[in-house]
């Protein structure tokens, strides 16, 4: 891959969770390719797999699930055994559920007939609750806890949802508010121990999960997506590749020594604008 440019992470055990996405696959992709050693941890395991055999042989694939926390000490044992106790950890699982989005933008009286608000499913804000926070929760239980002993660095992924909620989605808003305050949290009470935390808001980048959201059948944009970009200083969405120079600031510890409890923005300008 072509890197923006490159830092030294010869020293970095790296544990990747949600490692067969788009967005944490070209991660794992810019750690290999600056030296570190990486362990791709998915439920998916042919997703993390096929990642892992074209990264080469400093990386391997785990199945893991990361709403089970004895799955992932199974994980870290895999993780030791191969490559040694992990000193960086990236929480990208995580993602939306439909039976937590709304079908409209805005209530009104006479709404009927569609998925309103009074319709959403407890099971689905779990369901989204328990991807983005829990298995961050979990994830950071177990991989921190070698960590403290020698430091360690964790960059959790939390969404523009977490500055302005977006239409539709209450559920995945708020549990991406609530991973970027997780974050904070996390950077203040291991502060001690020498593990920094930090996390990337991205904005909007077409993936897996939402492109039938941002494109219709023929490929055209929707008009939610025209939305966005309105909204959207740079006036386009964001590609993969945007988001490794952030990242891999993060992950050198020379380059962001003094960063920790940081949330950055990766979006276009879209946090910064006000509509007019």
């Amino acid at each position: 891959m072509k890197l923006p440019f490159k830092v030294d992470l010869k020293n970095k055990i790296a544990a990747v969770t949600g490692a067969g996405g788009v967005i944490c696959a070209e991660f794992c992709r810019a750690l290999a390719a600056c030296g570190a050693k990486v362990a791709l941890l998915d439920i998916n395991y042919d997703a993390a797999k096929s990642v892992a055999d074209e990264v080469g042989e400093n990386a391997f694939a785990v199945e893991c699930d990361c709403l089970d926390k004895s799955s992932l000490i199974s994980a870290r044992a895999a993780v030791c055994a191969r490559f040694g106790d992990v000193n960086f950890l990236v929480n990208g699982a995580g993602g939306n559920n439909s039976r937590a989005t709304t079908d409209n933008e805005f209530m009104t009286p006479d709404t009927v007939g569609i998925k309103d608000f009074f319709s959403l499913e407890e099971i689905g804000l779990k369901k989204v609750f328990d991807l983005n926070i829990i298995s961050a929760f979990l994830a950071t239980q177990v991989f921190a806890e070698s960590m403290v002993r020698s430091g360690g660095n964790i960059v959790n992924i939390s969404s523009m949802n977490a500055y302005r909620p977006l239409t539709k989605i209450p559920a995945y808003s708020a549990a991406k508010a609530g991973l970027s305050n997780f974050t904070q949290w996390v950077a203040v009470h291991f502060a001690p121990c020498k593990i920094r935390c930090n996390a990337i808001a991205p904005g909007f980048f077409a993936t897996n999960q939402n492109r039938d959201l941002l494109f219709d059948k023929t490929g055209a944009p929707t008009a939610r997506t025209g939305k966005i970009l309105a909204a959207t200083p740079m006036k386009r969405l964001g590609e993969i590749c945007d988001l490794i120079g952030a990242f891999l600031w993060l992950a050198d510890d020379k380059a962001s020594a003094f960063v920790t409890g940081a949330v950055i923005p990766v979006d276009g300008g879209f946090s910064a604008y006000s509509g007019v």
